[in-house]
């Protein structure tokens, strides 16, 4: 059975499309109507990557249609985004990779299956809380998986929606949230009632419900007379006791002003505690429900929660997350295998980009630690082996990457000086696997990374994939560097995070010539900057940071920056440099001519005095292979080229195209341009 689509010009045959119960399939087709995998009965072209579901397929779109979301124009049926680096759904804020509704004047995209929603006007919402006008959706078939703008929860059931706001600030409101009352009274401040306001001010806890404790960017009820402020979740989920199956007896709610120090955490409170009274405890209603084992990606065992009330600190503990002192008579989370001595913080583990949510069934056996479980690589086959030492070798494999064989090396060079491994992108170097029929080059650890890792960058289990977007390549969500080559990717819903080898290798703690003590991977940054660039930190961001009060941090990208670089009128290797004695008149670069910075980072030779700019040295694209194609930044694809004699002019700003470049090749074009000026 054959189907013609009115959005594709070739006939889509009807297949069924099977995949393994329970697996992800990092490189699963994606169905161009609603971005899901495709699964089941589907309709795929057998001449391109084109898939749709059977449901999304036999949809009647109308090629423009009038929506309320966006009155002002129509919007008009697209395969794709018409922007180089594509657009976001107005609805729920995930990126379009597949057909859209799209005002081009305005940037104004949304989803098929987002635009499909009913919706309907919204009245008497109050306007101190916001601004615009809100639209109530009734049921959004698990379309929107965004986070409530007001208790920062997702959004589940009927909803609010702000068509005004658009990326990368939504506002979205459970029914629930959008119809709160105003004004409140509450035990916690009975001289004056709470005022709902839709963030909160500031203050010196740094924007912290004085209930729970926790930094807070959603709706509040205030009072401004006495500094206080409540979340929604403690208004409407703070029953005046819990019972929970891990504590023998009910914790009962203290509604007072009351300071205490939560003995489940270890972290001070103001109001408002729950109180064991056969226990003598004080904790904070968070806190009540801690897991009590799960697992994180800073460490490949369980954790599990210990309450040692009793004992007293005869050791110094170091939480393993944040660096700082553990004070083990209130709560803590600690492995239970044995010669292991990893410890944390009960916030430190328990917070949103360390902990994805999952915890440990009851039952849960720790004696289950001591077996470990050796990962398994994308090496398919070995079809021979040599003996080094008492070691044996794998010197022919098979890859899951490559259609070839490919030959171990250990010594020697390539053909090329240039070559570059087609998994990490940096320059090859011995060990390698080598295709004996193309130019495809594999570092041996490269070839022998296992197929899924944690890491400390991400709170999902990350999966080795050899694919990019839609534009042939990625951007690296630890360093911010574009790249190609293998690359480990979180597949868990709609999350869409990508790593790069070199960043993906990188352990929780650093040495770097740049600092005299070692340097330790930290969430949650404040305030503060990279000390190598200079760049503002923000808490999002991963940073290695020392902990001996030195006010010394890298962020990822300074961090791996490669320790040493060739330059091609340098027969030495360019050590990278981190402090600067010369004399400023003596800042410029040996390559491009132009000053440099006081105090920035450079690579150097001191034998031969050649200073070059950590661009010039490197190249504008260093982890994208030479001869590789870029999609979306020009009418054609462009190839990424170095150039060395006879450098062409930039297109764009007339400046000689000296070293990394890219470069149209159709014969009609003649576009040659920097990395840096084809992205403005």
């Amino acid at each position: 059975m054959e189907l013609q689509h009115v959005t594709h010009p070739h006939p889509l045959v009807f297949f069924k499309y099977q995949t393994v119960a329970g697996e992800v399939d990092p490189e699963a087709a994606l169905c161009l109507g609603c971005e899901k995998p495709v699964e089941g009965w589907s309709y795929g072209c057998n001449q391109c990557e084109f898939y749709l579901h059977k449901g999304c397929a036999e949809l009647e779109l109308a090629p423009q249609i009038q929506h309320p979301f966006h009155p002002k124009h129509p919007l008009s049926l697209l395969l794709k985004s018409p922007y180089s680096r594509g657009g976001w759904c107005n609805l729920c804020g995930k990126k379009v990779r597949g057909f859209v509704y799209n005002c081009y004047d305005c940037k104004f995209d949304l989803h098929i299956n987002c635009a499909l929603l009913q919706s309907s006007i919204a009245a008497n919402f109050t306007s101190s809380l916001h601004p615009h006008p809100l639209f109530f959706i009734q049921n959004h078939n698990n379309e929107v998986d965004s986070d409530c703008s007001g208790c920062q929860k997702p959004i589940s059931g009927p909803f609010y929606h702000c068509s005004d706001c658009t990326y990368p600030i939504f506002l979205n409101l459970h029914k629930e949230c959008a119809e709160l009352p105003f004004e409140i009274n509450h035990p916690c401040d009975r001289k004056h009632p709470l005022t709902l306001l839709p963030q909160p001010p500031t203050h010196p806890q740094k924007c912290s419900c004085y209930l729970c404790r926790i930094q807070w960017k959603g709706f509040v009820y205030s009072c401004s007379l006495c500094n206080f402020d409540l979340l929604l979740d403690d208004f409407l989920f703070s029953p005046p006791t819990i019972t929970v199956a891990s504590h023998e007896h009910p914790w009962v709610l203290v509604s007072r002003k009351i300071s205490f120090v939560c003995d489940f955490c270890g972290n001070d409170g103001d109001h408002s505690p729950y109180h064991c009274d056969k226990c003598v405890l004080f904790v904070h209603k968070n806190c009540i429900s801690l897991p009590r084992h799960f697992r994180i990606t800073r460490h490949h065992h369980t954790i599990s929660l210990w309450y040692s009330f009793q004992q007293n600190q005869i050791e110094d503990c170091m939480c393993q997350i944040c660096y700082k002192e553990v004070d083990i008579s209130y709560g803590h989370y600690r492995c239970p295998a044995s010669r292991c001595r990893y410890i944390a913080h009960v916030r430190c583990a328990t917070d949103r980009a360390i902990w994805d949510g999952t915890i440990m069934l009851e039952g849960y056996d720790e004696r289950s630690e001591e077996v470990a479980h050796e990962p398994w690589n994308l090496i398919t086959d070995v079809v021979e082996q040599i003996r080094i030492g008492e070691l044996m070798v794998a010197s022919e494999i098979k890859h899951s990457y490559h259609d070839h064989n490919l030959r171990l090396t250990f010594s020697g060079k390539t053909k090329d000086d240039d070559s570059q491994c087609d998994g990490c992108t940096r320059p090859i170097s011995t060990p390698f696997y080598s295709c004996e029929q193309c130019k495809f080059f594999l570092h041996k650890d490269c070839a022998e990374l296992p197929k899924q890792m944690p890491h400390s960058f991400h709170r999902h289990l990350l999966t080795l994939t050899n694919s990019h977007d839609e534009y042939d390549h990625s951007w690296c969500r630890a360093c911010g560097r574009l790249y190609q080559g293998f690359s480990y990717g979180c597949y868990e819903g709609g999350c869409r995070f990508r790593i790069d080898i070199q960043c993906m290798l990188f352990s929780d703690t650093l040495k770097h010539p740049s600092h005299e003590h070692s340097l330790f991977l930290v969430h949650n940054n404040q305030e503060t900057s990279c000390s190598a660039c200079f760049e503002k930190l923000f808490p999002w961001n991963v940073t290695y940071r020392c902990m001996k009060r030195c006010d010394f941090s890298l962020d990822v990208g300074c961090a791996t920056l490669p320790l040493a670089a060739c330059y091609k009128y340098d027969r030495h290797p360019l050590t990278l440099t981190c402090s600067d004695d010369f004399e400023p008149s003596q800042l410029y670069c040996d390559l491009c001519e132009k000053e440099r910075e006081p105090n920035r980072w450079f690579y150097y030779c001191a034998d031969c005095d050649n200073s070059l700019h950590l661009n010039c040295a490197l190249g504008d694209l260093p982890y994208m292979k030479l001869g590789n194609k870029l999609k979306g930044f020009h009418k054609h694809p462009l190839t990424i080229v170095k150039n060395i004699w006879n450098c062409p002019p930039c297109k764009v700003c007339d400046e000689v195209c000296n070293g990394q470049a890219v470069e149209c090749k159709e014969s009609e074009c003649n576009f040659t341009a920097h990395w840096y000026c084809c992205r403005k």
